[in-house]
């Protein structure tokens, strides 16, 4: 979802004052419980049941299916790779070491709000975060490099995007995690990032709507802050309007 899609809803200084504390304490308590999720079930994401002996490891078991995911991730990362990182598109079998440790970074997209649409105010989802293995390269310096903030390193760069990849690839190998992901109440969406050349990514989604002001509003607050930067909204009620999957499940069963 970017800003084509979500709802505008028209506020004054007071609701947003409100609705901005609101926002920050919904938001903090669902990044812990996700981290807790996501700690709980981190023995379930083990690379190597994807990967096998394609990624360095002290086992030598072969892994059944193996090497269609090592196929298929080199294909998604010949797909980017040179286009925009300039880095070679063949991957070298085995992979280093791959974390079975699962990052979740918040859901961030360009907004161009003003007449003149020069620069972006960067908006951030306050119930959507971006999962991938753990790397030195998490997105957003990934994204440092492109633009020329940090200096380019390779090695981090291809290790992010394998890091990312992977984990696309092994909820598709694994749907039954993806449904487990699913009964905890979080929307599981593989998306690809146009500013990252395409790099798709595996989005989560707490089942909260949010919503953002109109765009004049957007640019009082930035421009008052001196920070090109907004948080979407989570509405007052959002809390009591929260589905229930197995409920919403049991019904449709019921009308077949």
């Amino acid at each position: 979802m970017g800003s084509a899609e979500i709802v505008r809803k028209d506020l004054d200084n007071q609701q947003f004052m409100q609705l901005r504390q609101n926002t920050e304490k919904i938001s903090e308590v669902l990044k812990k419980r996700l981290s807790e999720h996501l700690n709980v079930l981190r023995p379930l994401f083990i690379p190597r049941k994807l990967l096998g002996t394609y990624i360095e490891s002290a086992s030598t078991d072969e892994v059944h299916g193996s090497d269609k995911a090592f196929a298929e991730l080199q294909e998604y990362f010949a797909a980017i790779c040179e286009d925009p990182f300039g880095l070679p598109k063949k991957l070298r079998s085995p992979l280093p070491p791959i974390s079975n440790q699962i990052d979740a970074v918040p859901y961030q997209y360009a907004l161009y709000v003003g007449e003149t649409k020069e620069k972006a105010t960067t908006i951030t989802a306050a119930t959507r975060w971006i999962l991938s293995y753990r790397s030195e390269c998490p997105i957003s310096r990934l994204t440092a490099m492109l633009s020329g903030a940090e200096n380019r390193q390779a090695e981090d760069m291809k290790h992010s995007l394998i890091a990312h990849l992977t984990l696309v690839i092994f909820l598709e190998h694994f749907p039954a995690l993806k449904q487990l992901l699913q009964d905890l109440r979080y929307e599981v969406e593989i998306q690809e990032l146009k500013d990252l050349g395409g790099l798709s990514v595996a989005v989560l989604k707490a089942p909260i709507e949010t919503f953002l002001p109109p765009d004049d509003f957007i640019l009082q607050i930035t421009q008052l802050s001196g920070i090109p930067a907004f948080q979407e909204i989570i509405d007052l009620d959002a809390a009591d309007n929260i589905p229930d999957p197995l409920k919403n499940a049991l019904k449709a069963s019921l009308k077949e």
